[in-house]
């Protein structure tokens, strides 16, 4: 069944059912994704997958329900389960279905000329890649990982107020683990890429730079722990942002889960810090005109000048506050129920460059990944220690490779320990619930464990 007829028979019986408002959101998903291994196709997935989800109020609760199918019996179905489930919610807070915004911007977030490369294209190119990585030097050994992925998605949120809304998304993604040996030593290092413009991608530069990135941790030695400047190149300083996103949502904050309940128009950064949400980025790969709510997106400043300015609210969130919502309702899939999450959130640039930052540190350290951040950071306290990849960095100049560190501190404590702020705005390449990005940063001290 076609889905504005499905939307109109599906309302018309809910209203039959007692339910005051209603709300009918589509999404699809298209992928395709392969792995290259020593010249040959090593993997090759494709997958789709649809459904809608339901939202009603029903004797003033909030019910839902979802399907995969758009015909009659899903009908009975989803508005059935979505009023049992209204039934028998115990949440007090009162949710309504948004009668829609004044202005929707417009904006394509959908490439026709992405979306025209061919699966054997993409094979192509992908096994070109991983022929100039075996080749690019003696010491490579081979590759972890040699992906690409592509994806498309559609949503429409359509309501019982008159609501319309519809959009189409569609990106590629490649992703590259190096590894190189020298003598008895084995390094890796990681390519990511996300990008809308598949013509921009060469070939060479890809390889020779995971490649390079993986020759660069050859000859490690270790350093004394202790307290240091720590210098986090942009996508380190961005997975760590983005592990901690979630501070900056308004329902975590209701819930005790973040320390900026009670913080907005107080200081909490360095004056230089200025953090945006911008749902509209022309290359953000969480933009979008409208939220999962359908209230219409704009740019927000989060911090400026160091304050901040607002949390993320949905308009259940924005309603316990007396305020209005920011337009950050998300939700991970038609399965999921409405949270709170950025769009395309990051730290603004400034005008110094990397170059510059590295030069300004006597003795210090450069981190340019982090992993365990997951296990090894605490949203509500705001502590991490986690494990890092870098360098060691002496009077101006990048040194040597350290063998094994630990970096750990705090978040909040971070956000004022800030001495610079680099040129280079980048993106962390995980995008679940926001696309959150940073320059370069300089913090004053963190402290460093080498083993």
């Amino acid at each position: 069944m076609e889905l504005m007829s499905f939307q109109q028979q599906l309302f018309m019986y809910g209203t039959k059912q007692g339910f005051e408002e209603m709300e009918l959101s589509f999404e699809s998903t298209d992928k395709f994704s392969c792995q290259i291994h020593k010249g040959e196709l090593d993997q090759y997935d494709t997958s789709f997958e649809s459904g809608v989800s339901f939202r009603g109020l029903f004797n003033g609760k909030m019910g839902y329900a979802y399907t995969e199918k758009l015909d009659n019996e899903s009908i009975l179905f989803l508005v059935e389960n979505a009023k049992e489930n209204a039934l028998i919610i115990e949440d007090e807070d009162e949710e309504l279905i948004f009668e829609g915004s004044p202005l929707y911007e417009k904006h394509s977030f959908y490439s026709n000329e992405l979306a025209n490369v061919t699966i054997e294209e993409k094979i192509a190119f992908l096994s070109k890649v991983e022929a100039l990585i075996r080749e690019c030097d003696p010491r490579v050994i081979g590759t972890n990982y040699c992906m690409l992925e592509t994806g498309e998605q559609k949503r429409a949120l359509l309501n019982s107020k008159g609501l319309s809304l519809s959009e189409h998304h569609n990106y590629l993604m490649i992703y590259i683990a190096v590894m190189v040996k020298d003598g008895e030593e084995v390094k890796t290092g990681q390519y990511t890429k996300l990008t809308r413009d598949f013509s921009t991608l060469k070939e060479e530069d890809i390889a020779r730079e995971a490649v390079n990135e993986a020759l660069s941790f050859i000859g490690g030695k270790s350093i004394k722990s202790k307290g240091y400047p720590v210098v986090l190149r942009h996508d380190a300083a961005a997975s760590l942002l983005h592990v901690y996103s979630a501070v900056f949502s308004s329902e975590n904050a209701q819930k005790g889960l973040s320390r900026l309940k009670g913080k907005e128009g107080e200081k909490i950064g360095v004056t230089a810090l200025q953090v945006v949400d911008h749902p509209l980025l022309e290359e953000g790969f969480a933009s979008r005109t409208f939220d999962s709510e359908g209230v219409a997106s704009t740019k927000r400043s989060i911090i400026e000048g160091g304050t901040l300015k607002t949390l993320l609210y949905n308009t259940k969130t924005a309603k316990k506050e007396g305020k209005q919502s920011t337009g950050h309702a998300y939700k991970s899939s038609y399965k999921g129920t409405v949270t709170v999450a950025p769009s395309n959130l990051y730290i603004e640039a400034t005008n110094t460059s990397y170059e510059q930052i590295i030069e300004s540190v006597s003795e210090g350290v450069l981190i340019t990944h982090l992993s365990g951040l997951h296990s090894g950071t605490n949203p509500i306290s705001g502590d991490f220690s986690v494990a890092a990849k870098g360098y060691y960095i002496k009077n101006g100049k990048v040194e040597t490779p350290v063998t094994q560190m630990t970096i750990a501190g705090n978040f909040y404590e971070l956000l004022n320990s800030i001495d610079s702020i680099g040129s280079d705005l980048d993106f962390a390449k995980g995008y679940g619930g926001g696309y959150v990005g940073s320059p370069t940063l300089k913090i004053n001290r963190l402290s460093v464990t080498a083993e």
